[in-house]
């Protein structure tokens, strides 16, 4: 079948994407921004690539007519707080506009379970989605999930930042609420099973694990897969706000997807029916079980995309290609360089920066700059970076945004996430003649943006310095 996977640099795009693929289907991926979807050549070889923006005025002559069945994996909760309910309803109109004029019989959407009166608007803007798209010219097939574990979801890595960083902890009162998670193998077989499957045509159907568990029973089964000890205490009186402060600085999240996450925590998330587990013979997992294999993925550095690397995690929702070129004019610059003996040694050096590997100087330094970003609202160091030593461009790494990850042209670019009067790049480059350039830039932006860099210089003699020199260095250490 033809294909169109909408959001496919997405956490659930990119892990059905391989799936579709080998299960010998045409696969059409439908992005933002194709300099942001890194897949390798192989898989590139094997897909068409289409650029839309759904919140712009649609233009049908972007998609071939010959289209079977379309994925419609587009949300834009955590892109804003106030009106990401009106940017998914115009992208779900935009979307019946596009497909209309194509040979689509069927439309995948992954939605939440709705299933309770009073609705967050998180939960009303996907029920509000769902009723958008039935009004398309195709079949529409709906999936219902509750909260999805996986390594690599926003779910699974708050709940690791929060038990893995807070042995005991003081909680609002939601964390009594109920829910019903799913582990992302059964939802991604839930997602291929339906597919051209005519029983599940105009349908929606929730899917879920087996298990029904509070947010405190959820943190509880974590603490005791991971052999941690944990103690947890209901604090009643803590307001919507601040408990999205509390996730905002204990866990990786992003203000806003804070926000809109505790706003849905207070509404019960369970299934009502279990109709499509026996149309298409699904047994699903255990919320333990989805633990224990999301871990064997991270032991094993086989995570394959995470919700950290998207762009709603960081300072900007699009257009960061406009930073790849580095200004020259304006800019305040610190320049390093090392004549280097190894260029493929100190190239593994440089794709491993950052997470575990830390900054290879003076990473206390980077530390305190990171509780100082995460005060100011900005991202801080605790989205690390999704695999320990592979490196794309539009991936995450610490306060940074990766530009350019180019191994043959010896050269990553990086652009600062981090709350600063102005815009910062981090660049290494390798010439010909085996030298190592290591160049800071920042355009700074009026005078508190220069007070800024010339009060921050003698900080950067000391980092860059010793940074090139550890990167460097025949004894310079690879991993803590």
């Amino acid at each position: 079948m033809q294909i169109l996977l909408t959001g496919a640099n997405g956490y659930i795009g990119m892990r059905l994407l391989p799936l579709l693929l080998d299960a010998g289907h045409n696969v059409i991926c439908c992005v933002r921004d194709r300099d942001r979807f890194s897949v390798d050549n192989e898989m590139a070889d094997k897909i068409s690539i289409v650029e839309i923006d759904f919140l712009e005025r649609p233009d049908p002559s972007k998609l071939p007519h010959k289209i079977d069945v379309a994925y419609y994996l587009i949300h834009s909760m955590s892109s804003s707080t106030s009106d990401f309910d009106k940017k998914e309803e115009i992208s779900a109109q935009n979307f019946n506009v596009l497909v209309k004029n194509t040979h689509i019989k069927q439309v995948i959407y992954l939605s939440g379970i709705v299933n309770e009166k009073n609705l967050s608007k998180h939960l009303w803007s996907r029920k509000n989605v769902e009723e958008t798209l039935y009004k398309g010219d195709f079949n529409l097939t709906v999936l219902r999930s509750g909260i999805i574990v996986g390594s690599g979801s926003s779910s699974f890595e708050i709940i690791r930042d929060l038990c893995e960083k807070l042995p005991i902890m003081i909680t609002p009162k939601w964390v009594n609420t109920k829910t019903h998670p799913i582990a992302i193998r059964d939802v991604l077989s839930f997602m291929t099973g339906v597919l051209g499957n005519s029983e599940c045509y105009n349908q929606s159907f929730d899917i879920s694990g087996p298990n029904v568990i509070t947010y405190k029973q959820m943190l509880q089964l974590y603490a005791k897969v991971r052999g941690i000890k944990l103690f947890i205490f209901t604090l009643p009186v803590m307001t919507p706000k601040l408990s999205s402060y509390w996730l905002y600085f204990v866990t990786s999240t992003s203000y806003k997807l804070a926000l809109n996450l505790v706003d849905s925590m207070s509404i019960p998330v369970v299934a009502n029916d279990k109709r499509l587990q026996k149309i298409l013979g699904i047994e699903p997992m255990t919320y333990t079980k989805a633990l224990e294999l999301a871990f064997i993925k991270i032991e094993q550095n086989q995570v394959v995309s995470s919700w950290k690397d998207s762009m709603i995690s960081g300072r900007f929702n699009q257009d960061i290609q406009k930073y790849v070129t580095v200004p020259r004019k304006g800019c305040l610059k610190d320049k390093k360089k090392i004549k280097i003996k190894d260029p493929e040694l100190v190239i593994e050096r440089i794709w491993a920066i950052g997470g575990e590997t830390g900054w290879y100087y003076g990473d206390w330094m980077w530390k305190i700059r990171g509780h100082i970003d995460k005060f100011f609202g900005g991202v801080g160091l605790r989205r690390g970076r999704t695999n320990p030593d592979k490196i794309n461009s539009g991936d995450a790494l610490d306060f940074w945004r990766v530009l350019v990850a180019d191994k043959t042209e010896k050269r990553l670019l990086l652009f600062a996430e981090m709350k600063v009067p102005g815009e910062a790049w981090l660049e290494f480059d390798i010439d010909q003649n085996n030298i190592l350039h290591q160049t800071a830039t920042f355009r700074p932006r009026g005078i508190w943006g220069r007070l800024y860099w010339y009060t921050m210089v003698p900080f950067h003699y000391f980092i860059f310095g010793g940074m090139i020199r550890n990167i460097c260095s025949q004894n310079a250490r690879q991993h803590r």
